[in-house]
C-alpha cells in the first residue's frame, strides 16, 4: 500500500492484493475512505480479474478510481452501482493507461444488462462493453456523467443507453456502437445509442459513430428534454445481417422522438448514410427540432423526414437518397438547404466510405476522412 498526504487532500492507491486483504476475505475491494472532513478523499484500485472488477464496482464511493489492466473480463452478473460521486470527487471506471480492455457479457444470464449505473458524477472511459444478452451499458437518472472513448458492440439490445427522469448534464463523447441486435425482438429495439423514457437538460452526444445496428443509429424515443447531437455519424443501420427470417429492424440514422413527446432537440454537423429508412427523422415529434449543417447520403428513404412537426432545417445537404432529399410538412421551416430554391449542391470530394470505418485518432476523435466532404463553409457536415 502506498499513501501520499497533501495539505488539503489525501490520496490512497491500493494494489489488488492490499485491496482484497482490506476486504477481510469477503472477495470484495473496500474503497470507502474518510479524512474527517479535511478535504475530499480519493482512492485508486487497479484490478486484473473479473472478481476484483465486480467487487470494485460494488464498493465504489465518491473519489474512487477503478483501473482495469488489459484483457477481457466476464462478469457473472450485471456490473451495477447506485453510488454517487460529486463534482469534485468523481467515481471513475477506466482502462489502465492505454491498455485494451473488454468487458464481455457472454456469461451473463439471459436478459441481463452488462453494466448499469444509477448514480451521479461517474466517468467511464476507454473501455469496450460487448456480447451482453441485453443492453450493453445503461446509465439511469444520472447527473454529470462523462462517458468517453467507449465501444458498445454486439450486444442483445441497445449498445449505450441514457434513461430516466433526472438524466442531466451527461456527456457521451467518441462512442463507437455497432453490431447490436436483439434476437428476441427480431432486431426492432437494438440501437447504437438511445436516450429515452426520461427527461433532463444538458445532455450532449458528440463524436459518435453508430453503425450496423439492427434498429436505429440513435433513438430519442419519449425523452422529453432537448438533447444536443454534434459531429456524429450514423450509417448502415437496419440491415438484416443476422439472417433473421422475421427481422423487424427499422434503420433510421437519427430517430428524434416519438411516443407523444414534444421536444426541440438540436443536431449540428452530423452525417447519415446507407441506412434502411431515413437519414434524419422527427418520428412524429412535433417539436421545433433544430438541424443545422447535417448531411444525408444514400439512405433508402428520405434524407430528412419532418412531415408533421415544426422542425427548423438550415444549411443541410441531402444527396442520392432513394426517397428524395426531404419530406417536409407545412409547419417545417426550411432555408438554405440544397433542396431549397437557388441553393447549389456542392460535389463530394469522395464517395468512398472506407476511411470512415478506420481507427479513431489518438485522442479518440473520429478518423480523418474525405468521405462526404465538400470544402463548403456554408452547407453540409464537415465530417470531423
Amino acid at each position: 500500500m502506498r499513501q501520499s498526504t497533501g495539505r488539503h487532500r489525501r490520496t490512497r492507491t491500493l494494489s489488488v492484493a492490499a485491496a482484497v486483504a482490506v476486504a477481510a476475505g469477503a472477495g470484495g475491494v473496500y474503497l470507502g475512505l474518510s479524512n474527517g472532513g479535511a478535504g475530499a478523499a480519493s482512492s485508486t484500485v487497479t484490478v486484473s480479474s473479473t472478481a476484483q472488477l465486480e467487487a470494485a464496482v460494488k464498493n465504489a464511493v465518491a473519489g474512487t478510481t477503478i483501473e482495469l489492466r488489459a484483457g477481457t473480463y466476464y462478469p457473472a452478473a450485471t456490473l451495477k452501482s447506485t453510488a454517487n460521486g460529486t463534482s469534485s470527487a468523481r467515481i471513475t471506471l477506466r482502462a489502465y493507461g492505454a491498455e485494451k480492455v473488454r468487458i464481455d457479457g457472454s456469461e451473463l444470464p439471459d436478459g441481463s444488462w452488462l453494466a448499469g449505473i444509477y448514480g451521479d458524477y461517474w466517468t467511464v472511459q476507454n473501455l469496450t462493453f460487448q456480447n451482453s444478452p441485453a443492453q450493453g451499458f445503461v446509465a439511469t437518472s444520472s447527473v454529470g456523467g462523462v462517458f468517453r472513448n467507449l465501444v458498445t458492440a454486439d450486444n442483445g439490445d441497445c449498445g449505450f443507453t441514457l434513461r430516466g427522469d433526472g438524466t442531466t448534464d451527461n456527456l457521451v463523447q467518441n462512442l463507437d456502437s455497432h453490431g447490436n441486435y436483439d434476437s428476441a425482438g427480431h432486431g426492432q429495439n437494438a440501437d447504437g445509442i438511445a436516450v429515452k423514457f426520461g427527461s433532463g437538460t444538458g445532455n450532449k452526444i458528440t463524436g459518435a459513430r453508430l453503425h450496423d445496428n439492427s434498429d436505429d443509429g440513435l433513438d430519442l424515443w419519449q425523452f422529453s428534454s432537448p438533447v444536443t447531437i454534434e459531429h456524429s455519424w450514423a450509417f448502415g443501420n437496419g440491415e438484416n445481417r443476422w439472417n433473421d427470417s422475421a427481422f423487424e429492424g427499422n434503420g433510421n440514422g437519427y430517430k428524434l422522438g416519438g411516443g407523444g413527446v414534444t421536444v426541440a432537440h438540436v443536431l449540428n454537423n452530423n452525417a447519415a448514410w446507407d441506412n434502411t429508412l431515413n437519414g434524419f427523422t422527427e418520428n412524429s415529434n412535433p417539436g421545433a427540432i433544430v438541424l443545422n449543417r447535417n448531411t444525408a447520403y444514400s439512405n433508402a428513404r428520405a434524407g430528412f423526414y419532418f412531415a408533421t412537426g415544426k422542425a427548423r432545417l438550415a444549411r443541410n445537404l441531402a444527396v442520392s437518397n432513394k426517397g428524395g432529399p426531404s419530406e417536409l410538412g407545412g409547419s417545417t421551416v426550411s432555408a438554405a438547404n440544397n433542396w431549397d430554391g437557388g441553393v447549389a449542391t456542392p460535389a463530394f470530394k469522395s464517395k468512398d466510405a472506407t476511411t470512415a470505418y478506420g481507427p479513431r485518432k489518438s485522442d479518440g476523435s473520429l478518423p480523418a476522412t474525405a468521405f462526404l466532404t465538400t470544402g463548403s463553409t456554408t452547407i453540409g457536415a464537415t465530417m470531423n
